[in-house]
């Protein structure tokens, strides 16, 4: 079986979540968040290559802290300006080009195995899978000239990890970079690619907010009585 891959993008400085250190480094009932993270796709799958972006000024703290948890065979590389930087960076890595590669957000440590999977098994398949999942809100559409009602059964919310074959990935960021890419699907996109979209897991949120870290630890809490 060929290599599979995960790049966690651990690039930003969270100033959302007003803490001293970026939200990935947060620790979460005794564990930082980014580790959490890391624990879900070994436990899919223990030999996995896991390749780690992360925010330059922030490169020793993980490097210390991967060590302090046995995580030697972890790859670190250093973050861009951007995410799409931070990826292109990880991207750079991996030679093995007819393989799949899982694009995940760090502060995502909710992602469930059985989405981890179907999103590896369809991109061996199909070329990509994107996780995503249904609103269960209202919404309307709004600009400058005013708002209007839209069927929110039209539209997804989307997740990661964003798998995709490693050959169709890289190839899509040898593109200059755009504002338009605000995920890796989007940059796939933009290169011609088609979207394949599969069912994610509504657990799956991504930590941003000082209200997330309740919600991550009453999630943290409820496993660890499922788990008694």
């Amino acid at each position: 079986m060929a290599n599979q891959y995960v790049i966690i993008v651990a690039g930003g400085v969270g100033k959302r979540m007003q803490t001293e250190l970026p939200k990935q480094f947060v620790q979460v009932c005794g564990k930082e968040i980014i580790l959490h993270t890391i624990m879900r796709f070994l436990n899919f799958n223990p030999s996995l290559q896991i390749i780690i972006s992360v925010h330059p000024d922030y490169y020793e703290l993980l490097k210390t802290l991967l060590a302090k948890h046995q995580y030697g065979s972890i790859k670190i590389v250093h973050g861009g300006p951007t995410r799409f930087h931070s990826v292109k960076n990880a991207l750079d890595t991996i030679n093995d080009l007819n393989t799949v590669v899982g694009i995940h957000d760090a502060a995502r440590p909710f992602v469930s195995i059985d989405t981890i999977s179907r999103c590896f098994n369809v991109a061996q398949q199909k070329g990509n899978a994107i996780p995503s999942i249904a609103l269960h809100e209202s919404i309307r559409e709004a600009d400058d000239k005013g708002n209007k009602a839209v069927n929110r059964d039209r539209f997804r919310i989307i997740q990661t990890p964003q798998c995709f074959r490693v050959s169709d990935i890289k190839k899509a960021f040898e593109l200059k970079f755009q504002e338009s890419f605000t995920d890796d699907a989007s940059v796939l996109e933009a290169a011609g690619g088609t979207i394949n979209l599969v069912e994610g897991n509504e657990e799956n949120i991504k930590i941003t907010l000082p209200k997330d870290l309740l919600i991550a630890k009453t999630f943290i809490e409820n496993e660890q009585r499922r788990n008694m």
